[in-house]
């Protein structure tokens, strides 16, 4: 099982793998590292990917494309509002207030979540995944931009489940980024020991991120964050676009915002031609044909006129730099190096006023698109039990506050704590203490609204249920666990309820947790008992391992005025079921209606492909035969025959534009037997009459060998006398037999025209050759006898010609005897 890492952009993904030799990414079915982020609907099926975004401008209805930035998102946010018109396909507002996508698939009118989409697009890379690695895909990283929130990340995990994948973490890009350079630079010095200090900057098409991070023997520690969530690429496409619009609009009457086609195809060329003044300073061109009411329409711009339309939003880069600054209470003197990724970093006016600020030459260690996909299959291969690498630490940061509230018996009725501060290290667990009588409900919030972009606050509710006194009557110690997460969500993780109960007299145990606390309102007198655990990669482990979701008696810190020992108050923990309110996250039923559906969706998918696979099959054939029965098949045909299926290829042809538009595969597939029956015999005989001289050429050099073996043989050849004489007779029945066979192949060959079928074929050629081989290869091969084994056979005979004598002798001896007995007779 392989495991990936996704960078999933607002217009383009990038898959990147873990392999044995390091990293590298993966190539898509059209040998391209970059697949498009978009999904097509049409009436049989869907397509994803390259092939989605040619269809960008003839089915702009139907093709979906920059939906990243509605996840998480309800219909009625300014933000979306603002963006509905800008679409060229529709969006709809869900039963529970989400933005839903309205397309027409299947031929009926569907409305799919921001949720569903993205799950296609996923479903896509790890197909793309599969098939490049020849191995299934589950586990994965996949990036999110730094600034998402809690809403918006629990909706891109609701989509990767979806599509079927195991995602191990949503990794920040920038934290991605560091990673990659962290792995790269894996041999930066620190000198006297302190850590680096290196300032990353992700400008891609539709956000501004920056980081800084230290680094330090195998230590990765994100510092600080920072983001403009709405400057990007596409912000200075769209000010080339709204020139041109008013310039066509002047130069030819045409009002482009009309056309949601020709918009699209401006756009387009807008993005290529902002990438050529990035590298070409002179006057560039613009030039689309037929782009309205068939006009053709040109102009020209530079990138000196570019940068003066785009001061607005060039003015905004060094906001985000500052506050990563100020944040991270470091100087520019601190920075070691700054490191530029994303597209729109490639944009000289960028480039210069990131360079400006930091005094510093930038630097280009990573492959600008790929390093986040590539830093997402580092993390997941440190996270996968099935890979060992190198030990490295990665501490990330919580981007926005997080406040909790709760009801009080204070005067003001109401309790509030920051748990998380900005920039607090993540993830991380902390075990807030409370004394309650009854159950309650947290109210989680990121704290400061105004640097949110996003217009709701609110993160969700946490109902703490089961919470009742304790016998005596008094408000019971509930301690409840909260964390940000891995993929930095945010949730009451668990809650339990410590139990009083009377016990024996125990050695006194000392708790460093303070003690001094009401029901839960936090203080300067340290009211509230926060614990804090779990920081880095261990957090899971130590969640699990938490004495506050251990049953069993614990010891609390005696009163230290009291004196000597008393007996001590056993206490044991109760868990507590926590249910979360509010959540903008999918329900486990409708999340598995989607996998589901998905499921069906992928079926249908590789139907439609068989389907046009089998058609394509047809055509494809069509083609090639009639293309050849003019060139190489023409003589290996008689007149008639040629006529007979060159009819045949032409009703075929017409019928797959006519009848044959849409059938069953089964019926394409018919149709192919139906023509291979005619052209294969053809097919054979071009094949069989162009290798069948070099087959015969091959068994004769084979036969003119062994023919030459066996007439040293019979010469009495010194290198051959070894031999048995009984395996070259073998040797010469086999060779003979050989060539009358090839003769008496060659002659009944030699009788039939090229338009008849062979008497003999190329692989009946090749099995004789093999058989010439079986039966003499061994034979002639045989090495000759050592002198040694030599000298032991003579041994051996001269041994038995002694005793063969002796035999003899002893014979001879007992003849002599009997007549000279005889004699004397």
């Amino acid at each position: 099982m392989s495991v990936v890492g996704i960078d999933v952009g607002f217009q383009s993904c990038y898959i990147a793998v873990a392999r044995s030799g390091g990293i590298e990414t993966i190539a898509n079915e059209y040998s391209d590292r970059c697949t498009p982020a978009c999904v097509s609907l049409a009436t049989k099926n869907r397509i994803i990917g390259n092939a989605a975004k040619s269809q960008i401008i003839t089915n702009f209805k139907n093709t979906v494309h920059g939906f990243k930035k509605f996840h998480g998102r309800t219909f009625d946010d300014p933000f979306v509002q603002a963006e509905k018109p800008k679409l060229p396909y529709s969006l709809h507002k869900l039963a529970n207030g989400s933005t839903g996508i309205q397309v027409r698939y299947l031929d009926d009118d569907k409305v799919f979540t921001v949720e569903q989409i993205t799950g296609m697009l996923l479903s896509k890379l790890k197909e793309t995944s599969e098939g490049a690695l020849k191995k299934p895909v589950v586990d994965c990283v996949i990036s999110v931009p730094s600034f998402f929130t809690d809403a918006e990340r629990r909706s891109v995990f609701d989509a990767s489940q979806i599509a079927g994948l195991n995602c191990l973490r949503l990794i920040n890009d920038t934290t991605a980024v560091a990673l990659a350079y962290g792995i790269y630079k894996q041999d930066l010095p620190a000198p006297e020991e302190r850590p680096r200090n290196v300032v990353f900057v992700d400008m891609g098409h539709s956000s501004f991120q920056v980081s800084i991070a230290a680094f330090n023997k195998g230590k990765l520690k994100v510092l600080a964050t920072a983001f403009d969530p709405y400057l990007g690429g596409r912000n200075l496409d769209e000010v080339l676009v709204d020139y041109f619009c008013e310039e066509f609009k002047g130069k030819y009457k045409l009002n482009v915002r009309e056309n949601p086609r020709a918009l699209l195809r401006l756009h387009q060329e807008c993005e290529k031609l902002k990438k050529l003044m990035s590298a070409n300073s002179s006057n560039l061109p613009l030039n689309i044909e037929c782009f309205m009411n068939d006009i053709d329409v040109s102009s020209r711009m530079n990138r000196g006129q570019f940068e003066e339309m785009s001061s607005q939003y060039l003015m905004r880069v060094e906001a985000p730099l500052r506050a990563v600054l100020e944040q991270s209470k470091l100087s520019r003197d601190d920075v070691y190096a700054v490191e530029i990724v994303g597209g729109a970093t490639r944009i000289p006016a960028i480039k210069e006023r990131i360079s400006r600020f930091f005094c510093k030459d930038i630097s280009t260690t990573l492959n600008a698109d790929e390093a986040v996909a590539r830093g997402c299959a580092l993390q997941c291969a440190i996270l996968s039990p099935a890979f060992k690498v190198r030990e490295f630490s990665i501490t990330d940061v919580v981007p926005f506050p997080i406040t909790l509230r709760w009801k009080s018996t204070t005067e003001d009725g109401v309790g509030e704590c920051e748990v998380f501060s900005k920039n607090h290290a993540a993830p991380f667990s902390k075990v807030i203490t409370f004394h309650k009588k009854e159950p309650f409900d947290l109210e989680a919030f990121y704290s400061n609204s105004q640097e949110l972009p996003y217009p709701d606050h609110t993160i969700g509710c946490f109902s703490v249920q089961n919470v009742s006194p304790q016998p005596d009557g008094d408000s019971s110690k509930v301690k409840v666990k909260v964390r940000v997460n891995i993929h930095g969500i945010f949730s009451v993780s668990s809650a339990s309820l410590i139990e009083k109960q009377k016990g024996e007299v125990e050695d006194m145990q000392i708790d460093s947790e303070p003690l001094v606390q009401n029901e839960g309102r936090v203080e300067e007198q340290a009211k509230m008992q926060v614990d804090q655990q779990g920081q880095g990669q261990g957090e899971e482990q130590a969640d699990e391992n938490s004495p506050s979701n251990k049953e069993g008696p614990s010891v609390e810190k005696q009163d230290p005025a009291a004196g000597g020992s008393k007996p001590k108050v056993k206490v044991k923990s109760i868990d507590l079921p926590v249910v979360m309110n509010s959540i903008r996250q999918l329900d486990t039923s409708v999340l598995n209606d989607f996998v589901e559906y998905e499921r069906q969706m992928i079926i249908q998918d590789k139907l439609v492909k068989e389907q046009n696979d089998a058609k394509n099959a047809v055509e494809e054939y069509v083609y090639d035969l009639r293309d050849k029965l003019g060139g190489v098949y023409e003589k290996y045909i008689t007149e008639n025959d040629s006529k007979q299926l060159t009819l045949m290829l032409e009703e075929t042809e017409n019928w797959l534009y006519e009848d044959g538009e849409d059938q069953p595969k089964r019926v394409y597939e018919e149709k192919l037997e139906a023509l291979k029956r005619l052209g294969q015999p053809i097919q054979d005989r071009h094949r069989e009459h162009e290798d069948r001289p070099r087959a015969f050429e091959e068994l004769g050099k084979k036969l003119q060998v062994y023919m030459k073996f066996l007439d040293s043989f019979k010469q009495k050849d010194e290198r051959f006398m070894h031999l048995n004489v009984e395996e070259m007779g073998t040797v010469e029945k086999c060779v003979s037999d050989s060539m009358g066979w090839m003769n008496s192949k060659m002659n009944a060959q030699s009788k039939l025209s090229i338009t008849q079928d062979p008497a003999v074929k190329v692989a009946d050629i090749i099995a004789k050759i093999q058989e010439l081989e079986d039966a003499c290869h061994p034979v002639i091969n045989r090495p000759k006898p050592s002198a040694e084994e030599t000298s032991e056979v003579n041994e051996q005979s001269s041994g038995v010609h002694a005793a063969t004598q002796a035999k003899e002798g002893k014979g001879e001896t007992k003849g002599n005897q009997q007549t000279k007995e005889m004699q004397m007779d």
